[in-house]
């Protein structure tokens, strides 16, 4: 009877373990963590608001150099959300590629990686966790150069109304879709008129702002709810349900590119897996905001596999063989998926002599180069703190002489 008991007891936390181990951290702990944590991203989040609403009267003054300066705040948010990761998340990023993107992507010598992604993109993404968009504008931190004041997300409407983080977005530019294109379709036309507006420099030379726009096409996160609606529409349009990855919607996509095509050249790929989400299981009940953050269960590594496909070589002229091409694109990401669950690795980057012996897999870890990095968000509001002091100091002493 005891044996019995004992094979019992050592059987049901087994069966609920967490892929990433036990909770590294005990109750009080925790609560410190959430603490701390709640904290940081409040006090990140106001200072941040608060620098755009200061810089907000520049919409009126100044278009070219307010949507510059905004472009600042979000950097801000680029660098609060990786030294987030990066305290109280840490994990190992593992990539890869084909040959496509062969020499864009390298290991440095602090042990960091650099991406050498063009400065104008779209990157498409499969949805497996809320988290997602997170490690993706990592990658604008880790570009050459940095593109993650650049980054434009297609979101759903109701994150718009998130307190503080919602108007933050809006102030980004970020694109909220209602899911019904004739609602989304003139929001759509108003934000890509301005991504592909070309600025008169200087000396008289026409330039684009730098821009990436991260879609995800499945159009919401791996679920039980997003596998059984991708099963449905696949049975209604006919075509085969994809096993690992939700079936994608070309509609968004379709819009976008045939509206900045001649203003890039690529579309730029991902495929993301998170270690620990087993087979026919979903991210999004494994790695919680709780358990990556506050209990110490982040996910042990993050795989990306990188594609680029140009813009030329995609069907855009007629949607029914875009919805193909795209629909094809995300069958070869369900069978890296497969791979991945199969082996727990993607397939590796091919040797070629621009990886400079860095074929296979590159692995790093989300964090910031400089550890005073996160000091910058409150730049803006330190400056205009101490030129309010001066301005008062300066108003007093007139009042104290003429009055």
């Amino acid at each position: 009877m005891a044996a019995e008991a004992g094979k019992l007891a050592t059987a049901v936390p087994a069966a609920t373990a967490h892929p990433s181990g036990r909770e590294k951290h005990g109750r009080l702990v925790q609560v410190l963590r959430a603490v701390s944590f709640a904290l940081y991203f409040s006090v990140c989040a106001v200072g941040i608001h608060a620098t755009q609403l200061i810089g907000a009267p520049l919409y009126w003054i100044n278009r070219e150099l307010y949507y510059a300066y905004m472009s600042l705040t979000k950097r801000s948010f680029g660098v609060m959300i990786t030294t987030m990761t990066q305290w109280w998340g840490p994990t190992t990023i593992r990539i890869s590629g084909d040959a496509s993107v062969a020499g864009q992507i390298r290991k440095t010598e602090d042990g960091l990686v650099e991406f050498l992604f063009p400065e104008r993109m779209i990157m498409i993404a499969n949805h497996q966790i809320y988290t997602d968009w997170l490690y993706l504008w990592w990658v604008g931190y880790a570009n050459v150069p940095k593109m993650h004041g650049s980054l434009y997300i297609i979101l759903k409407e109701s994150l718009k109304y998130i307190p503080i983080v919602g108007p933050g977005m809006m102030f980004y530019g970020f694109i909220f879709m209602s899911r019904k294109m004739a609602v989304d379709q003139p929001r759509l036309a108003h934000r890509l008129t301005k991504l592909k507006t070309k600025h008169t420099a200087p000396d008289g030379k026409k330039y684009l702002d730098p821009m990436w726009l991260l879609l995800f096409p499945e159009g919401t996160n791996a679920s039980a709810n997003g596998r059984k609606k991708s099963s449905t529409w696949a049975a209604k349009v006919g075509v085969k349900d994809p096993e690992h990855v939700l079936l994608p919607r070309s509609t968004g996509i379709y819009y976008c590119l045939n509206e900045l095509k001649g203003t890039l050249d690529y579309v730029y790929d991902c495929t993301v897996a998170y270690e620990g989400v087993g087979r026919g299981k979903f991210g999004e009940t494994i790695f919680t905001l709780s358990s990556t953050y506050i209990r110490g269960q982040p996910p042990k590594s993050v795989n990306f596999y990188w594609r680029r496909f140009r813009i030329a070589d995609i069907p855009l002229d007629n949607q029914e063989e875009f919805d193909v091409w795209l629909r094809e694109r995300w069958y070869e990401k369900d069978a890296f998926m497969e791979q991945y669950l199969s082996t727990g690795r993607f397939p590796e980057s091919p040797a070629n002599p621009l990886n400079k012996g860095q074929e296979g897999f590159l692995e790093t870890e989300v964090r910031t180069r400089y550890p005073w990095e996160i000091l910058q968000i409150f730049s803006v509001l330190g400056a205009f703190g101490l030129l309010l002091n001066l301005l008062l100091k300066t108003w007093n002493r007139f009042l104290s002489v003429f009055v």
